[in-house]
């Protein structure tokens, strides 16, 4: 198996990733939720007590609580790409006659960028994974919940780096296609392993790219990756601001009520509860203490599950 068949391989396995991520996401019940408690179902019996615990205290620490692990590798892989782009593909691209002001573009783009990211950061939206105004998630790549303060800056941060990616993307596209234009690879031919003249096609011509642009090739693919499953990720978020819902109200179940209902709290100490009656508590933000409803004991979507 050759290395375009792996790559083949490889783009077919991220676009099938984007597709299902598209697909799911708000969903409770999904493949990749079913496919993971099968998993630990079956692990759960054998897993020790104390690796379970750690597992679950890294898992929350890494993913839901304020981490700035992800925001350094925002930046290293940020400039890994700009150092891609402007060692080799801006060189390129000059020799190409393409505009300054072309060039400049993702540099611009990358400003207006940082701005909405340094937004994103600094935005108080209330406190961090307890009390947020209509909270919507815990966004590991700006470390803080996105919320009633922080949404229109989250949904700009998104569109911007959409834009710098799918600005990067093009000019790199442009230079590739005028070095095999410029390389007359298309009116080219090869000897074949059977001694035969063959033409150049498309397969021959990526082959070509791959050897003799590795890393601009690489560098292509990832921001395509990112252009297209931000830009999806952007739409549905801006999606749900346009029916005045966010992807937390998504994940709850439809019950009999007129109001939204789920089962679970995003942390234990995220609420204090004071009993009602025998199947009812009253619910209160665990940091301030205002009212926040009520859990109703045995009235879930299942067996044993509370509605709030």
């Amino acid at each position: 198996m050759d290395f375009l068949v792996l790559f083949s391989i490889y783009v077919a396995v991220v676009l099938t990733c984007i597709f299902l991520v598209c697909k799911y996401s708000g969903q409770q019940q999904s493949p990749f939720n079913a496919l993971l408690n099968r998993v630990t179902k079956v692990v759960a019996p054998f897993t020790p007590e104390w690796l379970k615990n750690l597992s679950q205290w890294f898992m929350h620490r890494l993913f839901h609580q304020r981490n700035n692990m992800f925001i350094y590798l925002h930046i290293l892989l940020e400039v890994a790409v700009y150092a891609e782009f402007s060692y080799e593909v801006f060189g390129f691209c000059r020799e190409m006659d393409t505009t300054l002001i072309n060039l400049s573009m993702p540099y611009v783009l990358l400003v207006i960028k940082t701005l909405f990211f340094y937004l994103c950061i600094k935005t108080d939206p209330g406190v961090c994974n307890m009390c947020v105004q209509r909270f919507d998630h815990h966004c590991i790549w700006v470390n803080n919940c996105i919320g009633a303060q922080n949404t229109r800056v989250f949904l700009l941060y998104l569109f911007s780096v959409c834009a710098m990616a799918g600005d990067i993307a093009l000019l790199t596209g442009d230079m590739l296609l005028h070095a095999v234009l410029r390389s007359g690879l298309l009116r080219a031919s090869y000897i074949d392993e059977y001694g035969q003249q063959q033409p150049t096609g498309p397969l021959f011509i990526v082959q070509h790219l791959f050897l003799t642009f590795p890393r601009i090739v690489f560098m292509l693919g990832f921001v395509i990756f990112i252009f297209f499953l931000l830009a999806a990720y952007a739409l549905f978020h801006s999606y749900l601001a346009l029916i005045n819902q966010t992807s937390n109200d998504r994940s709850k179940f439809a019950h009999s009520s007129p109001w939204p209902a789920f089962t679970d709290t995003i942390k234990e100490d995220s609420v204090t509860k004071l009993m009602e009656t025998l199947t009812a508590y009253k619910v209160l933000c665990g940091k301030c203490g205002n009212g926040l409803g009520h859990e109703f004991v045995n009235d879930g979507p299942e067996e044993g599950k509370s509605r709030f």
